[in-house]
């Protein structure tokens, strides 16, 4: 099956501008700019969020008890149209494509030149939550998204977002259809690993607190980030600096998006600032409704075998053996899986020994049937 006209579309504009469709956020009120764009993720030093708390507004950090689907949907969505990692990503990436409906055709005309509008960027519950929170969007805030999001790209707009921008019943409709097939087809099938996954990061969050405190459950929810003077530093995709003010501080994983942290941040009096963090294992969660859980579509076959067998330690040379494959390629297969957060590796001597890690341990249970966890 080929990839729908539109997506090909935005497949293409996304890799002639060197832009990746991360989800849109809103800083200090209107900083859309949050929004991902390949690439911007420079070595060392680079643009940082500073976000300003006082003792109150740490009593009012919390983290988000439930995923929300339409967040999933778009970071999947943004995941798929970027261009790098593809050893981990490119066959999920293609297999998605082929697998969007043309009902879902219409998210790949508002995301023209890479970025999409803000008034998709809900946190609600439910698909319907969600989409009823889009749907009351202000219409002067969907007709300055639009027209933000097509102010770069050659083409005009297809006539139905002429019927977005004007408001027109039929062309919302069209919209919502196009987000729940979207949904049924990229998000529906990992649904309940996304889930699972979520309540394992709640408990780490609460332990951490627990334990260590709040500045501490920040760091450790954002690798190199850290907080000093009531000021917690992360990196971004562009400078930020904000104070709480007495807002809300919502931390929300999302285990589909890779890269920097996102920002959402309405201006004051708004009741929440929310900062968007990934939480997954660095690649695509497979289906557990395929015949092997899906692994072998993301992973390819052998590294699917290698992390099936991983759930004993095993040294490079062992599991080269069992493999049957070199030692140079089993070192370079546990050094992708490692780098997924999948496995780890010690070192014992001279031996490098290799074992699961824990989200590998979920990703295998799901690829093994478990039912008591479907």
């Amino acid at each position: 099956m080929e990839k729908s006209s539109a997506w090909q579309e935005s497949w293409r504009w996304t890799g002639r501008t060197g832009e990746g469709s991360g989800p849109a956020r809103k800083a200090g009120g209107h900083e859309g700019a949050n929004g991902h764009e390949n690439g911007d993720e420079d070595e060392g030093a680079g643009p940082v969020i500073r976000i300003r708390c006082t003792a109150a507004d740490l009593a009012r950090v919390c983290f988000a008890p439930r995923p929300a689907p339409l967040l999933e949907l778009n970071t999947a969505l943004a995941m798929m149209l970027r261009r790098d990692d593809d050893l981990l990503l490119g066959r999920w990436r293609r297999r998605l494509l082929r697998a969007l409906p043309a009902a879902a055709e219409p998210l790949a005309d508002l995301v023209p030149g890479g970025t999409p509008p803000l008034f998709l960027d809900v946190f609600a519950d439910s698909v319907t939550e969600g989409q009823q929170a889009v749907r009351s969007t202000p219409p002067d805030l969907v007709r300055a998204e639009l027209a933000r999001v097509y102010a770069r790209h050659p083409a005009p707009p297809p006539r139905w977002i002429h019927a977005l921008h004007r408001g027109e019943a039929e062309a919302w409709q069209r919209l919502l259809r196009a987000q729940r097939a979207a949904f049924e087809a990229a998000v529906r099938p990992v649904w309940d690993q996304v889930q699972d996954l979520h309540r394992a990061e709640f408990t780490r969050h609460a332990l951490t607190v627990a334990e260590r405190g709040i500045g501490a459950a920040l760091t450790d929810a954002v690798p190199g980030s850290r907080f000093r003077d009531g000021v917690w530093e992360c990196p971004g995709p562009h400078e930020a600096d904000l104070a709480l003010d007495g807002r809300t501080l919502v931390l929300r994983p999302t285990f589909h998006w890779t890269a920097h942290p996102l920002l959402a941040a309405p201006p004051p009096p708004g009741d929440e600032v929310t900062v968007t963090y990934p939480a997954g294992p660095g690649l695509p969660l497979p289906r557990a409704a395929d015949g092997d859980g899906g692994l072998s579509d993301v992973l390819g076959r052998t590294r699917a075998e290698a992390l099936r067998l991983l759930e004993d330690e095993h040294t490079t040379s062992q599991l080269a053996r069992r493999l049957r494959v070199s030692n140079a390629t089993a070192s370079a297969h546990a050094a992708a899986l490692r780098g997924a957060g999948l496995i780890t590796t010690t070192r014992a001597g001279r031996a490098v020994l290799h074992r699961r890690a824990p989200l590998g341990d979920l990703l295998a249970r799901r690829r093994d049937g478990d039912p008591s966890r479907a």
